[in-house]
């Protein structure tokens, strides 16, 4: 019988900074309502932190993508890019985690 180990702190907190970047994000999205193309912004950012993306860091990051194109595009505030920015470093420091082994 196999048993679960336990989530190491590190995965933990990559993890956790991911989500907590997301959350940011989307609340900002949220603040600013309605700009162009804010509806698809939240629908995209919604669709990134569905499990079905959490379960594939890599559909996340193509994701992420359009998310950064459509903000650009449609002008989106400082606040909004200085947020996707986050979510961009944060997503990393999760790759380079799982590459340092750290999670898995």
């Amino acid at each position: 019988m196999a048993f679960m180990e336990k989530q190491s702190s590190v995965e933990k907190t990559a993890l956790s900074d991911l989500q907590g970047a997301w959350q940011l994000l989307r609340d900002e999205v949220v603040r600013y309502h309605p700009f162009q193309d804010s509806d698809t912004l939240l629908f995209q950012i919604d669709e990134a932190m569905s499990w079905e993306a959490v379960r594939d860091l890599k559909y996340m990051r193509k994701t992420l993508l359009i998310i950064r194109n459509i903000a650009f595009q449609a002008k989106a505030p400082p606040e909004i890019t200085e947020c996707i920015g986050n979510v961009v470093q944060s997503l990393e420091d999760v790759f380079e985690a799982m590459a340092e082994g750290e999670i898995r």
